[in-house]
């Protein structure tokens, strides 16, 4: 969050005082408790560290001609995306950059490996000869912001790999996301990064979209209350976070991905009552220092060129004090896709005029600067325009400390942060709360442990196990986008392996893979399987009859989900049902392991085997987690943050929902595979005691509802208790029921406890037909469930006035 005056002091001379009290050369800049950026000898006001900020900000845009402005508004990508040296050169000093540059992005993050990603502190004292040479040799020694991204640990080699969004999604649980921000801010400080491009708030409400696998949630309040906890993990540790992507980015028509990423089909209430909601909670709540604008139109008017999302909502009605950055081309696609702008350079002027701060792409910065400037002689933008997008970057590089400590103080630290003791545990637990057991039926006739739930395995009844499928023995497939690199990954078949030692005979077939050779045309018809395919097949049916039990391990991974990668279909690519259908057949009692990143139509697996986990991309350690969940020393208690739907046809089928829009139709699939909300335990919980106080209140007033909790079974384990609200009788059409309130509780066997939540208006408010939002008197009605279809109590209460 923006600190206030007295933090940002604090955290000044906190900084100087190790890294700047030292001797001081005669001539150097460097001097005790401050630094002279501009090299004339006396303390100005923007370098010293007890002045508010805004009176910094102001004193050195004063100092800054019109070249320094404008290279405070551009990224310059790092090496070897655009910058061609990996360490600063003579040449440096003819290059655009001689005035500085707003931010470097991905600067030898192991994207191109390089001497410089590995190990960490090599990677802080290379950022730090980067930050040195612009501090040093360029006239106002402006630092650089150095970005990267970061949505389930930063994407840096080696760094800490967490579960992926939809993982976090799962676990409902706010701490467990503020944990995992606070490790990302650790590790991203100690090498340099002081800006990660991150959460991700768009909403997986269409799962033909490649990025669901980056999004929490399909829905807003879920994705809202996550996303507030990455953001201020984040920058708790000085890291400013910046959201993605804004707006209305994640739906874009047909669920089209690659170039096509426009004209998304939703009405304006839906912007506002969906799809704002989570950018709104980390800006207002979460005081978030950064936003990516999308390059999506909406309503016919680009996202990176209107200045009612840029301006008017972003700054005037939710108070962000930030700077945006453009997602990659979208300035350009003003003009060459939208086609809203005949010229690339009246393209950057509308992108400023609406709100843009900084262009941020694959390309030279100069591609920017050099229209932008002539932008200005012409007088096309104003220099009072200019002033104040570069005063919004200028703002949060005080804020985050840049000017009072530029450098990694202590790069040998870092490598003792990657990949901690503790960051490796919280990962785990990640995992652990993340996986959801969507089905678990009894073991079938002739099984080990016949008559009882198949999960958890008993290893006294089990002397061999087949883990089959095709992603049964691979690694890089366990791991997401846009987080971690070049990480050492333990695979299904690994991890059973080291979990059963020698008394369970582990064996491994891979049945198919993961796509057929007509991918995607087959997923358009079927063939007849190939003799190849065949094969395989057999091969992996011969080694199931020969074991007591198959873990079958089926999904996608980052090539057929992701950015880039959106589908026509939802089922499980290639051969991999028939796979599953040749295994059930022969009997043998067999578990499916789901590793995806969106949601899949399972239609002949939920059907017919009798136990089922989704694992989304688990990371690493997934495989020895999910051996601990099979054989029980981890009881699972994921929730499902999407619905799962029967086929594509019904989309969009997502949740909250309005009233009548499910209704059965008579010669349409109905229902849902899987609901929002659901997850299965080991143990059995109860629920009771609902209270609700007071039962009337005014519309600017607070509810109070307790619900008693109580673990029915055998076995300790987490519930997520879901509390919803239903506008009973509204001016405008409102949704079923909305989720409004979620907590994760710990029970040992016969434990109870009582859960508590408070309703205001937040949480009780509608955007009626005014385009205003309201709480409007009437009857509301709380439901408390274990998911959004399966509502255990409700009670109602009153807003009068």
């Amino acid at each position: 969050m923006f600190m206030s005056r007295l933090s940002v002091i604090a955290l000044a001379l906190a900084l100087n005082a190790s890294a700047l009290a030292g001797p001081v050369k005669p001539g150097s800049i460097y001097h005790r408790g401050w630094v002279d950026f501009n090299k004339n000898g006396k303390k100005d006001v923007y370098e010293d560290p007890t002045k508010p900020v805004d009176a910094r900000v102001e004193d050195l845009l004063g100092q800054m001609n019109t070249d320094e402005k404008t290279m405070q508004m551009v990224t310059l990508y790092g090496y070897a995306r655009v910058l061609k040296d990996a360490m600063p050169t003579p040449e440096w000093k003819s290059e655009i950059w001689k005035d500085g540059v707003c931010n470097i992005d991905e600067q030898h993050n192991g994207f191109k490996p390089t001497q410089y990603d590995k190990p960490p502190s090599k990677h802080a004292e290379a950022i730090n000869t980067v930050q040195r040479w612009f501090v040093e040799e360029t006239r106002l020694g402006i630092p650089v912001d150095f970005t990267n991204e970061g949505i389930h640990g930063i994407r840096q080699t080696g760094a800490t790999d967490f579960p992926t969004p939809p993982a976090m999604g799962a676990s409902f649980d706010r701490e467990l996301v503020r944990e995992i921000a606070r490790a990302t801010g650790r590790e991203a400080r100690a090498t340099g990064y002081t800006n990660i491009y991150a959460p991700i708030l768009d909403l997986s409400r269409d799962p033909r979209w490649g990025r669901c696998e980056e999004c929490y949630s399909e829905d807003p309040y879920l994705a809202a209350e996550l996303g507030v906890e990455m953001v201020l993990g984040l920058q708790e540790n000085h890291v400013a976070a910046t959201p993605k992507h804004f707006a209305v980015y994640s739906v874009p028509e047909g669920g089209r991905e690659g170039l096509s990423r426009i004209n998304p089909q939703v009405t304006w209430r839906d912007v506002q009552t969906i799809y704002n909601p989570p950018f709104k909670a980390a800006f207002m709540r979460g005081k978030a220092m950064g936003v990516m604008a999308s390059y999506n139109d909406y309503d016919a008017i680009p996202v990176a060129a209107s200045k009612m999302f840029l301006t008017d909502i972003l700054r005037q009605q939710w108070g962000f004090k930030g700077y945006i950055v453009s997602d990659s081309d979208a300035v350009e696609y003003i003009e060459n896709k939208h086609r809203v702008a005949a010229t690339y350079k009246e393209a950057v002027r509308m992108s400023v005029q609406a709100g843009l701060n900084v262009r941020t792409t694959f390309t030279p910065p100069s591609d920017f600067v050099t229209p932008l400037r002539e932008l200005v002689r012409e007088g096309s933008l104003s220099m009072e325009t200019i002033d104040s997008r570069v005063r919004d970057v200028l703002r949060v590089k005080f804020t985050l400390g840049l000017f009072d400590e530029p450098y990694v103080k202590n790069p040998k630290a870092a490598d003792k942060l990657f990949q901690s003791k503790d960051s490796l545990a919280l990962a785990r637990r990640g995992i652990a709360e993340s996986v959801v057991l969507l089905k678990n039926d009894n073991n079938p006739a002739g099984g080990p442990g016949q008559g009882e739930k198949i999960l958890p395995l008993d290893r006294k009844k089990i002397k061999s196990i087949l883990v089959a499928g095709p992603l049964a023995g691979e690694t890089k497939d366990l791991i997401g986008g846009y987080g971690p690199m070049h990480e050492t990954v333990t695979s299904m078949v690994d991890g059973l392996k080291a979990k059963v030692g020698k008394g369970i005979e582990v064996r491994y077939a891979k049945g198919c893979d993961l796509v057929d050779k007509r991918f995607p045309e087959s997923d358009l018809y079927s063939e007849p399987l190939t003799d190849e395919e065949q094969k395989g097949i057999d091969e992996a049916v011969a080694l199931t009859e020969k074991s007591d039990v198959c873990i079958l391990v089926l999904g996608e991974n980052d090539q057929y989900v992701g950015e880039n990668a959106s589908r026509t279909s939802i089922e499980l690519m290639g051969r991999q049902n028939d796979l599953a259908r040749a295994i059930f057949e022969t009997g043998t009692p067999t578990i499916v392991i789901l590793m995806n990143g969106r949601v899949l139509t399972i239609n002949y697996i939920k059907e017919k085997m009798p136990a089922i986990l989704e694992a989304w991309f688990p990371g690493p350690q997934g495989a020895e987690v999910l051996a601990d969940i099979l054989f029980g020393d981890v009881n699972p208690s994921g929730k499902l943050p999407v619905t799962f739907p029967k086929t594509l046809g019904q989309m969009p089928y997502v949740f909250p929902y309005h009233p009548g829009s499910r209704a059965e139709q008579r010669r349409g699939v109905n229902g849902y595979l899987f609901p929002f909300g659901h997850g299965l335990s080991y143990t059995q919980f109860q629920y009771g005691n609902l209270r609700i106080s007071p039962t009337q209140q005014k519309p600017q007033g607070k509810i109070k509802v307790s619900v008693g909790v109580t673990n029915a079974g055998s076995r300790e384990g987490d519930e997520v208790v879901q509390l919803y609200v239903r506008d009973v009788v509204s001016s405008v059409v409102t949704n079923v029921r909305d989720l409004r309130g979620f907590q994760r509780v710990h029970l040992k066997p016969g434990e109870s406890r009582t859960v508590e939540f408070w309703l205001g208006p937040d949480e009780l408010q509608l955007y009626n037909a005014h385009n205003e939002w309201v709480v409007e008197p009437g009857q509301f009605k709380v439901e408390i469930g274990t998911s959004s279809e399966d509502i255990k109590l409700e009670q109602t209460f009153d807003i009068v006035g």
